[in-house]
């Protein structure tokens, strides 16, 4: 009876020590905390556009995951600034967020990069080599504490002239539009030139530092007198591309862009990744690394939809008729 007793006596002193400690493992009262940090407008701002981050949303919640309901996140927008974005980012490392989520390479990267070498970090759509700019070591293994989504893909630049050159056969000469912010421009260029050569168009490159460039650089295009335009997805045409569109609408120019985004505010025709869905699987990373996965173990992901969009309206603004082996590519036609 004594040794049953004493065993007890033992069992329960074991248990009542070991209740914390199970406690703190788990520590079911703390919720997972995501940062976001974008170089963009805050969503719902005038001139905003449609956020890619609502993508990232659905894709948290297809994972069960609901914001205010489970997880919370911080929300961080430069508005544009980028001088903004070493503070916001510090502000995050602050709140000791369990992960951070940028939108793209470049500033927002580099800002939250600098705040802190711990916390996890998600791209949701980078646009730089990854491995030749020292951001990973390798994209199987990326090391550090940086994954995501590169959607670094310059083969596309090629692609995006030979379906220009085929719905505007009669083109010769295409301007570049290009800003020397944008990273990849030299792959980019490359593959343009190699396109160019097979089909006979002399390129036009045309570079510009910022909005205020535009207007002049528009003005260069048609008195050299390009037939077309072809734009990046660098920060200036894309958060600028109502007015891009509208430029090369009045200088009647057929525009061919890297996203959807630019043929819905009025372009010619788009041919890239989908960036809702790359920051969707953004959110694939975010679950992996709360429940306990390494950035450094987590391989960078590559786009795997592309799609081809085309304005109807706009082409027959510019009295264009598209060719029917064109129309049947596309993926979207906005009429």
């Amino acid at each position: 009876m004594k040794l049953r007793t004493l065993g007890l006596i033992v069992t329960l002193a074991l248990g009542i020590l070991w209740v914390p400690l199970a406690s703190d493992a788990q520590q079911p009262g703390k919720v997972p905390r995501i940062g976001v940090l974008s170089s963009g407008l805050r969503p719902g701002s005038p001139g905003s556009p449609p956020s890619a981050f609502l993508a990232f949303l659905q894709g948290l919640r297809e994972l069960g995951y609901v914001e205010g309901k489970g997880i919370a996140i911080e929300w961080r927008y430069a508005e544009g600034k980028v001088e903004r974005l070493p503070d916001l980012a510090a502000e995050l490392v602050r709140l000791k967020v369990d992960v951070i989520v940028v939108n793209v390479c470049g500033a927002p990267l580099n800002a939250a990069r600098q705040a802190t070498s711990t916390i996890p970090i998600i791209v949701a759509a980078c646009n730089d080599d990854m491995v030749a700019t020292g951001i990973v070591a390798s994209l199987a293994r990326p090391g550090g504490n940086v994954t995501g989504i590169s959607k670094l893909t310059p083969e596309l630049a090629a692609k995006r002239l030979e379906l220009l050159k085929a719905s505007v056969p009669r083109i010769s000469r295409v301007a570049i539009l290009w800003d020397p912010g944008y990273a990849d421009f030299a792959a980019d260029w490359r593959e343009l030139r190699r396109a160019a050569s097979v089909l006979g168009v002399t390129l036009q490159p045309v570079q510009i530092r910022g909005p205020e460039d535009l207007d002049g650089a528009f003005s260069t295009m048609t008195n050299e007198q390009a037939d077309a335009v072809i734009t990046f997805s660098d920060v200036v045409t894309y958060q600028h591309r109502m007015r891009v569109a509208d430029l090369a609408a009045k200088n009647r120019l057929p525009m061919m862009s890297p996203y959807r985004e630019f043929v819905e505010a009025g372009g010619l025709m788009a041919y890239g990744p989908n960036i809702p869905d790359t920051f969707r699987r953004a959110a694939t990373f975010v679950d992996k690394i709360l429940k306990g996965t390494k950035p450094a173990d987590l391989p960078v992901e590559q786009p795997t939809k592309f799609e081809l969009v085309i304005n109807l309206k706009t082409a027959k603004a510019l009295g264009l008729t598209i060719p029917q082996s064109v129309l049947i590519r596309a993926d979207e036609v906005i009429q």
